[in-house]
């Protein structure tokens, strides 16, 4: 899974429109965060996943941003993105993790720019009106743990993937990004609690599958937004003993730095981009407290120490 990103003109986008409008395209329109995402494809069960994935646009909007995710043998596996329109191109990708969290990346990319609102690429969780942010590098275990959580009564879901941020004067406020989450099959083995979840879902060839966690946690167990009061960066080092610890701020910018802030789905990446990042996410730093969790130990025992950490009775 992954893909390689390659900056393209407007004239090169406009080449590529014209070579693909004579295809029969399925076509949605899909509210991210205010943004109207639209995609394009050739690849109908992808237009299924989609809808079921995001909240629908109605199709009198005009979209801010394009997604197009075309199958073409004479295509070099990859995206290609114009800034400008806001529109990507993505070839003979086949995972819908990477598709997904390129809408999202295009609503961000936007929002950004124009409205000072930023991206997570993490996990929010609201506790008793406080919001948890999960932030991790792929594998470490951002979802296993949001979810695990997410079985305690105090606590909703806002998203386990990817959130947006308005940053405030008080505290900076985490908003929802998608309807339904996209999650591997294991999450039933884990959590027992989401067995009659899994076990109704139609998993994709990566073994994954959008569910709609209502049905476990009902429809109040998920909120659209939360304040941010805390930030639990994680990590799976075996060389470091410790499981969960607090972590000064320019400790935790620096790890943050280090690991491309935890999202690999940024479209542009310069200087400008990468000050803007920082900055937010210093700021970010700065009005909440921070812990570094560990992951070395098992699910139980991890969520254990986080649920200490945060506040919980485990």
């Amino acid at each position: 899974m992954g893909y390689t990103v390659k900056l393209i003109s407007q004239e090169m986008k406009d080449a590529l429109a014209a070579k693909y409008a004579g295809r029969a395209l399925l076509t949605h329109k899909s509210e991210i965060y205010g943004c109207c995402i639209k995609l394009l494809t050739d690849q109908e069960g992808l237009m299924g996943t989609w809808r079921d994935n995001f909240y629908s646009m109605g199709e009198n909007v005009r979209s801010h941003g394009r997604l197009v995710v075309l199958e073409d043998e004479g295509m070099a596996p990859g995206l290609l993105y114009e800034p400008v329109s806001s529109t990507a191109f993505m070839f003979n990708v086949h995972y819908y993790g990477d598709i997904k969290s390129v809408a999202l990346a295009i609503a961000g990319d936007i929002l950004e720019d124009s409205h000072g609102i930023h991206s997570v690429h993490g996990a929010a969780i609201d506790v008793a009106g406080k919001g948890i942010a999960l932030v991790a590098p792929s594998k470490t275990g951002k979802t296993t743990h949001s979810w695990g959580l997410l079985r305690h009564p105090e606590a909703r879901l806002v998203t386990d993937d990817w959130f947006f941020v308005r940053p405030s004067s008080k505290r900076h406020l985490a908003f929802a990004s998608e309807k339904n989450c996209y999650v591997e099959g294991d999450i039933g083995e884990v959590w027992k609690e989401y067995r009659p979840l899994v076990e109704k879902a139609v998993f994709d060839g990566h073994e994954r599958a959008v569910l709609n966690v209502r049905w476990i946690v009902g429809t109040t167990g998920v909120v659209p937004m939360t304040s941010l009061h805390q930030v639990l960066l994680m990590k799976r080092d075996l060389e470091d003993g410790r499981v969960i610890y607090d972590l000064g701020k320019r400790e935790a910018l620096d790890y943050l730095v280090a690991n491309d802030f935890c999202n690999r789905h940024q479209l542009v990446r310069d200087e400008r981009k990468l000050r803007l990042r920082t900055d937010f996410f210093q700021e970010l730093l700065e009005r909440t407290e921070v812990h570094m969790v560990n992951t070395i130990l098992s699910p139980e025992e991890t969520q254990r120490e986080i649920q200490r950490a945060i506040g919980l009775e485990a």
